[in-house]
C-alpha cells in the first residue's frame, strides 16, 4: 500500500505547514515569535457565554447525543439574528442548519451537491476550503478574480458560456479572507440575477459579517429579492463572539440545499455538544453589545498595525473589515514569492505571517497578516521588521532564496 490515496493526490501541498514547521523550530531554539499567521482569535469568549455553558453542562440530560442540524433554540436564535441584522426572514425548521463552524458546513455542502467532474467557480485567492472542499468531493475548480467587480462578473459569464459541463456553483466570500474585499448589494443583485437565469447555485461565506470598521455593515446576499431561489450563506461564531474552538456556525437559505446538507450531516455527526449550542444561543440572543467590544479591539489593532508597519518600511493598506490585512510584499523581496518571504520573516525578524500563495496562486505577491496579537506585540513585530528591512536585502540575489545556490 505505497500508492497515495486518490483524494489525497488531488490536494496540493499544504504550504502553511512549511511555515508552521519553521515557526516551531525557531521557538524550540528560544526565539520569541510574534505570530500574525494563523487567523486564530486570541480574545476571550464573553463571560456570560461561558457561564451559560457551565450552567448547561451541569444538566446530565445535555450529555446525550444532540441533533445534527442543531437544537431548535439555536436555529431560532439564528433566524432572529438574520431578521434583526439583515431584515431577512428564515424558517428555522427548513432554512437553517447549525454546523461545526462554517468550514465544516462548506465541506459537507460540497459533499452533498457535487458529482464527479462538476465545475465550481471559485475566487482566487480565497480561503482554502472554498476550493479544496469541492476538490475532495470530486469537483473541478475554475478560478475567477477575487474582487467583486465587473471583471469578476465578466469572468463568471465567460465560464458559463465556455465551460463543459456548465458550472454547478459560484462561491463568494465577502468580506473576504484573505483580501478583505467587500461586496455591496448591487453586486449581489447582479450575481443573483445571473444565477437564477442560468440555474446556478450561489454559496456565500459571510463569516466576517460583524468584523467591520469604517463603513456600513456588510450586507447578506439573502437581502436580494430572489436570492433564496439559488443561494445558501454560511456564517460563524468563531470571530464574532471569539468562539473559534467551540466550532459553531450556520448554513442558511435555499430549502433544497439546506435539506441536502442536513441529510449528509445526519450520516456524519450528531451536531455539536448540546451545552455549546445552548451557550451559542445565549450569545446570539444577546444582540450586538458583546460584538461591539470585539470590533473596537480589532479596529485599534488594525490602526496600530498600519501605522507601525508603515513607519517600519512595510506599508500595508488598511482593511475596512475582517481580522486580516492583505499586505503586498516589499518590492525588494517580491521576486522571492510569498512562501520564501514568510520564511525569511521568521528567520530574520521573528515574525510569522501567512504566505499568500496558500490562498491561491494569484496571492503569491502578498502575505496575510492576522490581528491576533495585542498592540504591544504588533509594535514589537514592526520594530523587528524595521531592523530586518533596514540593511540592503543581501538575501535577494536575482530572486534566489536565502541559502540557495544559483
Amino acid at each position: 500500500m505505497t500508492e497515495e490515496f486518490h483524494k489525497i493526490r488531488r490536494l496540493p501541498p499544504y504550504v502553511f505547514e512549511e511555515v508552521n514547521r519553521l515557526k516551531a523550530g525557531a521557538r524550540a531554539r528560544g526565539a520569541d515569535i510574534v505570530d500574525l499567521g494563523m487567523g486564530n482569535p486570541d480574545l476571550p469568549t464573553p463571560s456570560f457565554v461561558v457561564d451559560k455553558l457551565c450552567e448547561a453542562i451541569r444538566d446530565p440530560r445535555t450529555h446525550r447525543y444532540s441533533a445534527s442540524k442543531g437544537i431548535a433554540g439555536l436555529r431560532k436564535a439564528q433566524a432572529a439574528y438574520y431578521q434583526r441584522r439583515f431584515g431577512v426572514t428564515l424558517n428555522p425548521n427548513t432554512q437553517i442548519v447549525a454546523t461545526l463552524g462554517s468550514k465544516e458546513g462548506f465541506a459537507n455542502m460540497a459533499q452533498a451537491i457535487t458529482a464527479p467532474g462538476d465545475v465550481v467557480l471559485c475566487p482566487n485567492p480565497t480561503y482554502p476550503i472554498h476550493a479544496f472542499g469541492f476538490l475532495m468531493a470530486g469537483g473541478t475548480i475554475r478560478s475567477i478574480p477575487a474582487k467583486p467587480d465587473h471583471e469578476q462578473l465578466a469572468a463568471i459569464d465567460r465560464a458559463v458560456r465556455h465551460s463543459i459541463p456548465k458550472p454547478l456553483a459560484i462561491i463568494l466570500n465577502y468580506p473576504s479572507n484573505p483580501t478583505a474585499y467587500e461586496a455591496d448589494l448591487d453586486f449581489y443583485a447582479e450575481v443573483v440575477a445571473f444565477a437564477r437565469k442560468h440555474e446556478i447555485i450561489v454559496l456565500s461565506d459571510l463569516a466576517y459579517a460583524e468584523i467591520y470598521f469604517d463603513g456600513a455593515p456588510p450586507p447578506s446576499i439573502l437581502q436580494v429579492p430572489g436570492a433564496m431561489d439559488v443561494a445558501v450563506e454560511f456564517t460563524s461564531m468563531s470571530k464574532t463572539f471569539s468562539m473559534p474552538g467551540w466550532r459553531i456556525g450556520f448554513a442558511v437559505g435555499n430549502e433544497r440545499l439546506i435539506a441536502a446538507l442536513a441529510r449528509v450531516k445526519s450520516y456524519l455527526d450528531y451536531g455539536a455538544f448540546t451545552p455549546i449550542q445552548v451557550a451559542a444561543t445565549a450569545a446570539l440572543n444577546a444582540g450586538d453589545a458583546a460584538v461591539q467590544d470585539v470590533r473596537a479591539i480589532y479596529k485599534h489593532r488594525r490602526d496600530v498595525l498600519v501605522d507601525s508597519f508603515g513607519r517600519a518600511g512595510f506599508p500595508i493598506p488598511a482593511p475596512s473589515s475582517t481580522m486580516f490585512a492583505w499586505a503586498p510584499i516589499p518590492d525588494a523581496y517580491k521576486s522571492l514569492g510569498s512562501l520564501e518571504f514568510s520564511k525569511l520573516l521568521i528567520e530574520k525578524a521573528d515574525v510569522a505571517v501567512a504566505p499568500g500563495i496558500g490562498f491561491g496562486e494569484h496571492g503569491d505577491d502578498f502575505v496575510r497578516i492576522a490581528l491576533v496579537e495585542n498592540e504591544h506585540r504588533i509594535r514589537q513585530a514592526a520594530r523587528n521588521i524595521k531592523r530586518f528591512l533596514a540593511p540592503a536585502p543581501e538575501a535577494v540575489q536575482n530572486g534566489v532564496p536565502l541559502g540557495a545556490t544559483a
